[in-house]
């Protein structure tokens, strides 16, 4: 690419914003030109607004310290800064439908972390390597939204990313029946365990919304592009239990499967370690060489060992036994941050760069 991209955060501020700004360091693609948020955060500089809530491990980039924080509501004024952006917003639901199609409709493409777009009909809900033909659907989102190129794509929630991709990869084998248990890090409420004391040596067996997501979503990623809009799929069925874990980052996920057709070991094995999708053919700058890793050994995945795999963009999976009541059992691990978040957003938006419909302005 011979000019990079610029890129505008919404919702800078929060973790997944700043999740954002530490992925785009050095971006060979795509530059950070404006940082927006809440009205209160406005007019101050990057590190002003943010002050003593820095979350990430690695220090705040130094070419977003001094940039002076934007109104998040002035839509015109931040598009016409950028030539795409990324939004982690703070709302609710209904205003961040609102906000990131008052993007779309400035012409600039709006690549989204929230949840509020997921079952829109014409929004692209991607993890890149399992279903990057819903790009389709794009064309009918601009139709309906009345512009050229502007458009929403989201990705979808960070549970499922532990799971999702282990079940894409055994798709021939027909899963039909799924029991998953997720065990999810503090990071997923935008919280480290200075701010969440309560987190330590605790486990919360409740996290609002996110059993219906986990449930649901993974069957809107397996399902198919009808008449401009994605209907998802119906198989397999889905259960699932939620449980806040005091771990930081990372998402761990214990499930059991049924199959129509009955696969060996030895072939689930396989179609893991051998699963990629068009982010490998491609080679985008934010893929994982290799999408899905095995460990053989009994005691992993851990998160201490395996959540930065592939930098945070890889999936790890281990104990994969049969059972006594399911065909098969598993232990599946992302970080749910960076593949779960920010990392899978800006790889969403890698794949509609080299698809077109990502350009300069």
């Amino acid at each position: 690419m011979d000019q990079k991209l610029k890129v505008g955060i919404l919702g800078a501020t929060g973790m997944v914003g700043q999740r954002f700004i530490s992925l785009l360091e050095n971006h060979p693609w795509y530059e950070v030109v404006a940082v927006a948020a809440s009205p209160r955060s406005a007019g101050k500089t990057y590190e002003e607004a943010v002050g003593g809530r820095w979350k990430m491990d690695t220090p705040m980039p130094e070419a977003v310290k001094s940039m002076v924080v934007m109104n998040v509501n002035e839509v015109e004024k931040v598009a016409s800064e950028v030539d795409f952006v990324f939004s982690a917003v703070d709302m609710s639901k209904e205003a961040i439908r609102e906000i990131e199609d008052a993007y779309a409709k400035t012409e600039t493409p709006v690549v989204s972390n929230n949840s509020a777009h997921r079952w829109t009909p014409d929004v692209p809900m991607m993890v890149p390597e399992i279903n990057p033909e819903h790009v389709e659907v794009i064309e009918a989102q601009k139709k309906r939204l009345g512009t050229k190129r502007g458009f929403v794509a989201v990705k979808p929630n960070c549970s499922i990313q532990a799971y999702a991709p282990a079940l894409t990869a055994w798709k021939e084998f027909e899963p039909v029946e799924v029991i998953a248990t997720t065990y999810q890090a503090i990071s997923g409420a935008g919280k480290t365990f200075k701010d969440w004391p309560e987190m330590i040596e605790n486990i919360i067996p409740y996290i609002g919304g996110e059993e219906e997501k986990s449930e649901q979503e993974p069957l809107r990623l397996w399902g198919k592009v009808v008449d401009g809009k994605i209907e998802k799929a119906s198989l397999p069925v889905i259960t699932t239990q939620c449980v806040r874990v005091p771990v930081l980052n990372g998402h761990t996920a214990a499930v059991f499967v049924k199959f129509n057709k009955k696969p060996s070991k030895e072939e689930l094995i396989d179609r893991l370690v051998n699963f990629s999708g068009e982010p490998q053919e491609l080679n985008l700058p934010s893929a994982p060489k290799q999408f899905i890793q095995y460990l053989e050994e009994d005691d992993r995945p851990q998160v201490k060992a395996d959540v930065d795999y592939e930098n945070g963009m890889g999936v790890s999976v281990g104990r994969l036994r049969e059972d006594t009541v399911y065909d098969y059992k598993f232990i599946g691990l992302a970080h749910n941050t960076v593949r779960g978040a920010a990392g899978g957003a800006v790889l969403c938006a890698e794949l509609l760069t080299a698809k077109g419909y990502i350009q300069a302005k």
